[in-house]
């Protein structure tokens, strides 16, 4: 990226702080920094855990314990530790904390139509497609991807939805037990890695490989959850799996997949993959893909 590519986000950036109020510390006009308005409205209705709140926010334990304790202090939550799990801790909002966002929320739209009515009916158009695409491309952009062991709940859970949406999609149901096998054993190092994608804190999407000494590497378990399509994850993540088998010293990359996955067959073959006779005997595969690194 470019110098001047830089400067413009950053222009950006500081456009949007001042017009939305975050340069002061009498957010909304309720005599508090932003960032306590946005925990206090976060929490909502029915509570959150704390851990849950830094992970949405991208924030770290040490402010986070501090805009809870002056968000107590204001008498606007309460924070209790779970009796089954002393590390737990729930915050949930006081009646006057539930009048206080409710307050929010209404200036907050006002802020909102703020932004609008200056407008005529074309530029307001003009202005919320293009809030829609950066919203879009900065959700995008906070979305992390890493190894992790197969065995953690997030890994079980990201693997059991790819099962299940296979099930729901194939004209015959899918049952993982008469599948290529793709076992926890199977995707640590080095015999392979599973790599999670998340979006604050959230898994999201996932995509595996499976490591053969001499041979091609396998891409097993690509799966990204239905409210995060359209954010070119998919595509993200197979360029991070083809990285990893290179770093493993893997040539060639290779993959089986189902006729239904439509979307799927678009995404290897747009990205290099060129379709290969049968490698192997998966009974729910009907087209065989391979790509040299």
């Amino acid at each position: 990226m470019s110098a001047a590519e830089l400067q413009l986000v950053r222009a950006f950036n500081r456009t949007v702080a001042e017009r939305i109020g975050a340069l002061s510390d009498d957010f909304l006009g309720r005599d508090r920094p932003m960032g306590e308005s946005r925990v206090l409205w976060e929490v909502g209705p029915r509570g959150a855990d704390v851990r849950e709140l830094r992970a949405r926010l991208g924030l770290d334990s040490g402010y986070m314990s501090r805009v809870l304790r002056a968000l107590e202090r204001e008498g606007l939550i309460e924070v209790e530790t779970s009796p089954n799990d002393g590390r737990v801790r729930h915050v949930k909002l006081t009646p006057a904390g539930r009048t206080e966002r409710a307050e929010l929320e209404r200036r907050s739209d006002l802020v909102a139509r703020s932004f609008l009515e200056p407008l005529n009916g074309a530029q307001r158009e003009t202005l919320i497609a293009a809030m829609t695409d950066v919203e879009r491309l900065l959700r995008a952009s906070t979305v992390t991807i890493a190894v992790e062991d197969p065995a953690t709940p997030d890994a079980r859970w990201s693997i059991e939805q790819y099962f299940a949406e296979l099930n729901s999609r194939f004209d015959a149901g899918f049952d993982p037990s008469q599948s290529i096998s793709a076992g926890v054993h199977e995707l640590v190092p080095p015999a392979g890695e599973l790599l999670i994608a998340r979006l604050r804190g959230r898994p999201i999407g996932c995509g595996a490989l499976k490591f053969h000494r001499g041979a091609p590497a396998e891409l097993k378990r690509m799966w990204v959850a239905p409210d995060a399509r359209g954010l070119g994850l998919g595509r993200r993540l197979l360029l991070e799996l083809e990285r990893h088998a290179r770093a493993a010293g893997a040539k060639v990359v290779r993959l089986e997949t189902n006729q239904t996955l439509k979307e799927a067959i678009h995404l290897y073959r747009s990205s290099g993959y060129r379709e290969v006779a049968a490698f192997n005997d998966e009974p729910y595969a009907h087209h065989w893909f391979e790509k040299r690194l």
